[in-house]
């Protein structure tokens, strides 16, 4: 599997990706899903993959060498938004050659893109391609794209990015997003790609391959976990008991259903309901009875 992430801040730009494309007890191997496309002073553009690899792979090849030479292709589409259109035209490319033999044998059509970046004379800006080849683009109310396995690295990204987060604050949120995925799924791992591209500069502004001895990303994982269990120790234990200076749960009164007696007839009736008691209502029961 994979998880690639992509973040559109004031700043710039960040990327990163996994490279594990298979997970097993015995079958772990490694392939790059980050492409760069760059001419330094006239564009700077990265496309992530995630899904079935034999298809981005083909999608790869397709945008390399594309079956008709005189369409646009990423190195000469005049603004973001036509290169994400030639990234989308690959992809159906590839469907209508290999979606009807792939079916055959069972195999799904599925592979997703993320493309950003800038042109030069244009702003930089980040898509999300599908596999039907349509795309979205992201905006300040959405900042970022996941592709992949996206719900484990999901919660930190949203409780932290904005459009004003800046640019290193990202970088680390992304790590920090990928660690969370690290930790809860085995179908995502080291080595990761990063890459973050300041605004206008039209050129990689910072690259990094990370593995095992990486000694930043090793201080987020274990300082990420160590202040996740003290933020967590610090929160109040919950208090079920009435107090004005505590916070406390307050249990809704909710019908529970008591089997009525057997009537004089007897018929045993239907169940009637009653009203359950409190949580204090119950403790001044017991302290009764005793």
């Amino acid at each position: 599997m994979t998880y690639c992430v992509a973040m559109a801040v004031d700043d710039g730009l960040v990327f990163l990706s996994d490279t594990r494309t298979n997970a097993g007890v015995d079958h772990i191997s490694t392939a790059r899903k980050m492409s760069v496309f760059e001419q330094p002073g006239e564009r700077m553009l990265v496309l992530m993959g995630a899904g079935n690899l034999s298809l981005t792979q083909a999608v790869l090849h397709e945008l390399s060498e594309p079956t008709d030479p005189a369409l646009p292709t990423l190195w000469s589409a005049p603004t973001m938004a036509d290169a994400a259109r030639v990234v989308g035209r690959a992809v159906r490319c590839v469907h209508q050659r290999e979606a009807q033999a792939l079916q055959e044998f069972g195999v799904d059509f599925n592979c997703s893109f993320i493309l950003g970046g800038q042109i030069a004379g244009n702003q930089m800006r980040l898509f999300m391609i599908y596999s039907a080849g349509n795309f979205i683009e992201a905006s300040a109310v959405n900042p970022y794209f996941q592709i992949g396995e996206a719900k484990y690295g999901k919660p930190i990204i949203d409780r932290v990015l904005t459009p004003s987060t800046p640019l290193d604050e990202a970088a680390k949120c992304a790590l920090i997003s990928m660690d969370s995925t690290l930790r809860s799924n085995l179908s995502v791992g080291l080595p990761l790609d990063l890459l973050v591209y300041e605004k206008d500069a039209l050129r990689v502004t910072r690259f990094v391959s990370i593995d095992h001895g990486n000694a930043y990303f090793e201080m987020i994982h274990s300082t990420w976990g160590e202040q996740l269990r003290q933020v967590f120790g610090s929160i109040p234990d919950p208090d079920w008991q009435d107090a004005a200076d505590v916070p406390s749960l307050q249990r809704e009164r909710a019908l529970v259903l008591h089997r009525a007696p057997v009537g004089a007839d007897g018929i045993e009736h239907e169940l009637e309901a009653k009203p359950a008691q409190t949580l204090a209502q119950a403790d001044k029961a017991r302290t009764q009875r005793r």
